[in-house]
C-alpha cells in the first residue's frame, strides 16, 4: 500500500482554521468566514493564529496591507513554534509614510536564534489589491514567494553546523501592531494616530502539508528536487538584483569575525 506524502487542506473558512487571539474586537472574521481583518488603534493592535500545527508544507495567504500613511505599523505573518528554543519563519511588512514603499522583512529562526534577515521593496503597491505571500518549508530548504515569484531561498546548511528548523511543528500567526520605536527609519517617524484605525485584510488561506512520517527519500522525487526550475531561478535573481535592500550575508560590518557559514555557500 502506498501512502501519499501530501495532505492538502483546501482553502476553508477562517472560522474553521484560525482563532482570534488578541485585540478584542479589532480582529474580525466576516463574509461567511472568507475574509479576516486586523486593526490597530492607539489602545491596541490585534492578532490571530492557526488552530493546527504544521511540520513541513506550503502556506499561502493573500494580504492587503494598511493603506495610506502606515508609518510605525508592522503587519507580521509568520510560522512559529513556542519556547526559548523556538523555530520561526517570518514575513514582516514595515509600513511607511504615504508615497514611500513598504519594506518586506524576512527572517528565519532555528533553536531560538535568528539574525538571518533579508529585506525587499515590492514591485507593486501592496495596499491597492490582495497579493499572495507563500512559504514552502521542506527539510532541505525554505522558500519565500510573493505572487508565486521566489524572493528568497534559505537552504539547509546543517552540514556546516547551521541549525535548520525541521523538528518543531509550527502554527501560523499574524499580528498588526505599533512599532514606531524602530520600524520606520529607526524610530524617527512616529505613528500618526489621527489616521487610525489601521487595517489589514486577509483571504484565500491554503495549507498543503507534507507528511514526513511517510517520506521515503529513495522513492519520493518531490522531496529530492531543488523546487526552483530555471525560470524560478531567473525570477529569484531578478528580485534579488532589483528589489533586495538588505542581505545579512553582505553585511561585513555586522560580522567582523567573518560571515555566517551559510553565507559562504552557493545559493542554488
Amino acid at each position: 500500500m502506498v501512502v501519499s506524502t501530501m495532505i492538502v487542506a483546501c482553502a476553508g473558512s477562517f472560522y474553521q482554521d484560525f482563532d482570534l487571539t488578541w485585540g478584542d474586537n479589532r480582529a474580525k472574521i466576516f463574509n461567511g468566514g472568507q475574509l479576516l481583518s486586523l486593526s490597530l488603534d492607539k489602545v491596541s493592535g490585534s492578532g490571530f493564529k492557526s488552530k493546527k500545527e504544521y511540520l513541513f508544507g506550503r502556506i499561502d495567504m493573500q494580504l492587503k496591507l494598511v493603506a495610506g500613511n502606515s508609518a510605525g505599523t508592522v503587519t507580521a505573518y509568520y510560522l512559529s513554534s513556542q519556547g526559548p528554543t523556538h523555530d520561526e519563519i517570518d514575513f514582516e511588512f514595515l509600513g511607511n509614510i504615504s508615497g514611500d514603499p513598504y519594506i518586506l522583512h524576512t527572517n528565519v529562526f532555528s533553536q531560538g536564534k535568528g539574525d538571518k534577515e533579508q529585506q525587499f521593496y515590492l514591485w507593486f503597491d501592496p495596499t491597492k489589491n490582495f497579493h499572495t505571500y507563500s512559504i514552502i518549508w521542506k527539510p532541505q530548504h525554505i522558500i519565500f514567494l510573493v505572487d508565486n515569484i521566489p524572493i528568497r531561498v534559505f537552504k539547509n546548511a546543517e552540514s556546516v553546523g547551521v541549525p535548520f528548523p525541521k523538528n518543531q511543528p509550527m502554527r501560523i500567526y499574524s499580528s498588526l501592531w505599533n512599532a514606531d520605536d524602530w520600524a520606520t527609519r529607526g524610530g524617527l517617524v512616529k505613528t500618526d494616530w489621527s489616521k487610525a484605525p489601521f487595517t489589514a485584510y486577509y483571504r484565500n488561506f491554503k495549507a498543503t502539508q507534507f507528511s514526513s512520517k511517510s517520506f521515503n527519500p529513495n522513492s519520493d522525487a518531490e522531496w529530492q528536487t531543488n523546487e526552483l526550475d530555471a525560470f524560478g531561478r531567473r525570477r529569484l535573481r531578478w528580485v534579488q538584483k532589483y528589489f533586495m535592500i538588505y542581505n545579512y550575508c553582505n553585511d561585513l560590518k555586522r560580522f567582523p569575525q567573518g560571515l555566517p557559514a551559510e553565507c559562504r555557500r552557493s545559493r542554488f
